[in-house]
């Protein structure tokens, strides 16, 4: 398949997931009645949580979760594919973990990924963030076939990470998928210009669903939920009372970045001068 029609929901996610998911169900419906094949929801997409403790307390397991068995029946009703951008699940050993599953047209689960880079900051207008104190991190990229179209994984604070996405790309995939919850501070002065270099560095389409506004928790997200084309061209953004954006994904781009720009083939292995040690791109 050489084209893939996509949309990403952009969201303002609250701590009651039943609200969460009554918002969700109604604008993936809108998004495939739309048109979209592939539907993507930002990170923390079911609840965003006042305290860890109260985080805690709405953990399920992937296999017992109310709101994975209200994806799971959504996709199949629908017939699309449905990346649920990430939630806070519980793993086999209770522990906490940030999950992004894709749910193919029949409702199974395709592909799953957990969050590998842990966004644990001080930002410059003093908001703190430790995400390794409330879920552990992941050890494993992922990618998964859409409609025969290669989907790489990742999770928000993945993006600053570009090896990351080298090695999805090596791996074939053809489009990036990027569900965040960015702040409003650090969106503002990188959220456009790392999403397109990740998309010109891997010549790879990149899709970037975000939570915006003003959240119950008190936090607040920037939004403007991205789809940009290998080349690094932004082709959709969405506006603060957008439900969702859409774009049609032709993959003829991606060999048409690759071909101009065959960075794949031009890396080389060199050696840091003061370490000795060996590094390959």
């Amino acid at each position: 398949m050489t084209e893939l029609k996509v949309a990403c929901v952009q969201l303002c996610s609250g701590c009651d997931p039943t609200d969460n998911m009554a918002e969700i169900d109604r604008r993936v419906r809108l998004a495939a009645a739309a048109g979209a094949r592939l539907i993507a929801l930002p990170e923390a997409c079911t609840f965003m949580e006042k305290t860890r403790a109260a985080m805690r307390a709405r953990l399920f397991t992937e296999h017992a979760s109310p709101e994975v068995a209200a994806f799971a029946d959504l996709a199949r009703t629908l017939g699309v594919w449905v990346l649920a951008g990430s939630q806070f699940l519980a793993d086999a050993d209770g522990a906490a973990v940030n999950r992004s599953l894709v749910f193919a047209p029949d409702g199974n689960i395709a592909a799953r990924y957990d969050k590998i880079h842990m966004f644990d900051v001080t930002l410059p207008n003093g908001e703190v963030h430790a995400e390794s104190q409330s879920y552990k991190p992941g050890t494993t990229a992922s990618l998964v076939d859409v409609d025969g179209v290669r989907l790489g994984l990742s999770i928000c604070y993945d993006m600053r990470f570009p090896a990351m996405y080298r090695a999805l790309a090596r791996a074939g995939a053809q489009v990036l998928s990027v569900p965040s919850a960015f702040t409003q501070v650090t969106g503002e002065a990188h959220w456009h210009v790392l999403l397109r270099a990740r998309a010109i560095e891997n010549g790879a389409y990149v899709l970037a669903p975000a939570q915006h506004g003003k959240h119950e928790n008190g936090r607040q997200t920037f939004g403007h939920s991205l789809i940009v084309d290998p080349w690094g061209t932004v082709v959709a953004e969405a506006g603060n009372g957008d439900d969702f954006v859409m774009a049609e994904l032709d993959m003829r781009a991606v060999d048409k970045a690759r071909t101009a720009l065959p960075v794949f083939d031009h890396g080389r292995g060199f050696s840091l001068s003061d370490t000795g040690e060996a590094v390959h791109d």
